[in-house]
């Protein structure tokens, strides 16, 4: 049992983690390691001129600081791993700047370009950056743009070291680094910037015989085969144009472990299809390679056993993955690695509960509150160390004390949750103000300082409008009808008479003020419209937005004003936003969305029994205790609680996507517009996709992007929880994705990015 609990855990807890992971950065992209930088497509650029874009930005970065430059001559200022496009433009962007610089390079110069197939060419996207730094970047054949790049490397005297790859960091006590190169030589070095790449490191079968000279990971010079029987294993883009270039003079057999190609771009689906339809490539469907022979490879089908396949040459075009072991063997930390000891985290979690306890003076024990205080501040020292010192589930405890304090001694005086009860509330009501206001001002503090900072990092920082009038909207909204609405306007409207002398003097409507979140808030997300003795203007304007307004926006529009309006959204797209891509991906997660079925359906049920216990007596008891269960487990567990903890986690939109009951409903309209064929949201994509999962990565949903963009399939409602908040379209390095239809013309491009899983 405890086992399958912690299979059960592990999985929720790793459920954000991508195929490819990444490692820990901060924003200017500095490792766990202080002064240990990464850059290129270990840290998310999936195209040349992006990556050279970050090469340049970290020497920027370094060059800011007051010993960026140092006085030994036998230590480099900065050692440079990776002769890529980030690598060689951070190179050389550092001797501008009059730092000593060297460069390893495991295989040879720009390894990635060098292995592409002879003759190809070499596109300059995106069209709408220019390249920065002083390598050059221009569409040029691959031949063209190495001779260019060698050229400058000369010109500017770069020591660049082919061959001898990094071995092994040594952290010094003067914050510099010894390494080791696979040569065996030492460098010493004040900074190091990883930009190793991920295409270096092919992803393999580990099958018998795959380590035959005839069998390859990657196609280089595809002319120099003919008249050869050719095995291709794999189903991604890479795959499938090797296949395709292979079967103009060979016997082409391509091997996939599945049934479809569902990561393929249509033009080689289109391509592809044609291919097997001629007879010029065969394909083995549902199968896998368990051995490389010699001149035989034997293959296992489902349903068909065992049988051979002859070849001259293989090619396993599998994709390419992260080198863990390598990172890890360097100290560097990749992102959502569940470190530190979870035993830990909960005992100071519940020594500073307990602490809690005891300094509220509501035990019955004679224990001076002092010493209560004095647990806690103990134990919540003792989180926010190990959480410095890298330990997440210290961190998860840390969270967790907060998210919890906020919300269980919200609830009211006398109604708090342990260890706050009959103290709480009280204990954080200040300036003859109870919590439940500062909470409010807390909450849209926390919202504006964040929100500003995302609106900066998605909108002003790309230019994107779209994304600045989206922040501006939420934060808006949170502002006047969260906030001034309720807190202060309503009560001088009634005081100051702004609404007509008789509603302001009608106590139904004048002693309501928390009413006023459903200016905004439609049914069921605010719970309470329709019962508890509402004045005829909130039942009339609760029915004309939750059934009227709000499904003819979604026509438009879909969930967003998830991502655009609603207040528990834009914490999650403001404070959750820093941690989008920790949202959980997978199937499994995407399973999990069926819960909001279950809120909506309660939420329903207790609306009901409201409605109608003062006239079907059988109602009565069950409809208060209803409307009591669904407020502890849904307003203040799945909307606070347990959200706000998972935040930093799991992403934002964890009430958004699981629970919300709102969510759910308006998901209901827009699949119904689209099967009538008049919903008006959606999201399309153009040919020019790279495979690069920047989309995916940073849905805050969970939602896999790129499989729609990849296949130039519609994205709406019908097929996804899509809120609409337009962050796909805005990281996407290639312009693919657009919430109108595309009108560009297609061009067909080199995917210059990381390797494709088959």
């Amino acid at each position: 049992m405890w086992n399958r609990a912690k299979e059960t855990i592990g999985g929720i807890l790793a459920s954000p983690n991508m195929i490819q992971r990444r490692p820990d950065l901060s924003a200017d992209r500095e490792s766990n390691i202080p002064g240990l930088y990464v850059i290129g497509d270990l840290a998310g650029a999936p195209v040349i001129k992006l990556a050279m874009a970050q090469g340049y930005e970290v020497i920027e970065q370094i060059a800011s600081r007051p010993d960026a430059v140092g006085n030994d001559p036998a230590v480099y200022d900065v050692l440079v791993v990776g002769a890529g496009a980030a690598g060689l433009n951070a190179a050389l962007a550092a001797r501008d700047k009059g730092m000593r610089c060297v460069v390893l390079e495991k295989e040879k110069i720009a390894n990635t370009i060098e292995n592409f197939p002879e003759g190809k060419w070499v596109y300059a996207e995106p069209d709408t950056k220019p390249p920065v730094g002083k390598l050059w970047l221009d569409g040029a054949r691959k031949e063209d743009l190495l001779n260019r790049w060698r050229q400058i490397i000369d010109e500017n005297q770069l020591d660049v070291r082919v061959s001898e790859g990094l071995k092994s960091i040594e952290r010094r006590y003067d914050g510099g680094f010894v390494t080791r190169t696979e040569k065996g030589n030492e460098i010493r070095a004040r900074r190091i910037i990883l930009a190793t790449g991920q295409r270096g490191n092919p992803r393999k079968l580990k099958i018998p015989g795959e380590e035959r000279e005839q069998v390859y990971h990657m196609l280089y010079s595809p002319r120099h085969y003919e008249q050869e029987d050719i095995v291709v294993v794999g189903g991604g883009n890479s795959a499938v144009e090797a296949a395709l270039t292979l079967s103009e003079r060979n016997r082409v057999t391509l091997v996939h472990r599945r049934d479809s190609l569902s990561l393929v771009f249509s033009e080689n689906r289109r391509k592809f299809d044609q291919a097997v339809q001629s007879g010029k490539i065969q394909v083995l469907w549902n199968t896998s390679v368990t051995e490389f022979g010699e001149g035989e490879a034997t293959v296992t089908s489902e349903g068909s056993g065992f049988r051979k396949v002859p070849y001259q040459h293989a090619f396993v075009l599998v994709g390419a993955e992260l080198s863990a072991g390598f990172l890890k063997s360097l100290g560097i930390r990749l992102e959502n690695e569940w470190t530190g000891s979870p035993v830990q985290g909960v005992l100071f979690s519940l020594a500073a509960l307990v602490g809690l306890w005891f300094a509220g003076g509501q035990t019955g024990v004679s224990v001076p509150p002092v010493a209560g205080w004095g647990l806690a501040a103990a134990s919540v020292g003792g989180l926010l160390y190990s959480a410095l010192m890298g330990s997440r589930w210290a961190f998860l405890g840390l969270s967790f004390l907060i998210a919890y304090t906020i919300y269980a001694a919200k609830l009211g005086a006398g109604a708090e949750f342990w260890p706050f009860r009959g103290w709480g509330f009280s204990a954080l009501s200040f300036f003859d103000r109870p919590w439940s206001f500062w909470y409010t001002v807390l909450y849209t503090l926390v919202m504006t300082f964040f929100g500003l900072q995302a609106l900066k990092r998605w909108g002003i920082d790309r230019k994107d409008k779209f994304q600045i009038w989206r922040y501006a909207c939420l934060l808006s909204f949170q502002w006047i009808f969260f906030f001034l609405i309720p807190e202060f306007l309503f009560k001088w409207a009634v005081e100051y008479q702004w609404i007509g002398e008789r509603l302001a003097n009608d106590p139904s409507f004048a002693d309501q003020a928390w009413r006023s979140y459903g200016i905004i808030y439609a049914w069921p997300l605010f719970f309470y419209t329709f019962f508890y003795d509402p004045h005829q203007v909130w039942v009339v304007w609760g029915i004309l937005l939750s059934f009227v307004i709000l499904p003819v926006l979604v026509i438009f529009h879909g969930k967003r004003y998830c991502s655009w309006i609603c207040g528990c959204g834009g914490l999650a797209e403001t404070l959750g936003d820093r941690w989008r891509h920790l949202a959980p991906k997978g199937p499994a997660s995407r399973a999990w969305e069926r819960m909001n079925w279950a809120v909506l359906g309660a939420a329903a049920v207790v609306t009901v029994m409201m409605l109608l216990k003062d006239t079907v007596a059988v109602f009565q008891n069950p409809a208060t205790r209803g409307v009591d269960l669904y407020h502890l487990i849904a307003d203040v567990w799945l909307v606070g609680i347990i959200p706000v903890t998972l935040y930093p986690f799991m992403g934002g939109k964890v009430w958004c996507r699981y629970w919300c009951p709102l969510a759910k409903l308006m998901e209901i309209f827009s699949r119904f517009y689209t099967r009538l064929d008049i919903s008006r949201f959606r999201i399309v994509s153009n040919d020019k996709c790279i495979g690069c999962m920047e989309c995916t990565r940073n849905c805050q949903v969970g939602i896999d992007v790129m499989s729609f963009a990849v296949k130039q399939e519609v994205l709406d409602n019908s097929n996804s929880c899509c809120i609409g908040c337009g962050i796909c379209v805005s990281v996407c390095p290639m312009d693919v994705l657009s919430f109108r239809p595309a009108g560009a013309r297609k061009t067909e491009l080199v995917q210059i990015e990381r390797g494709k899983a088959a």
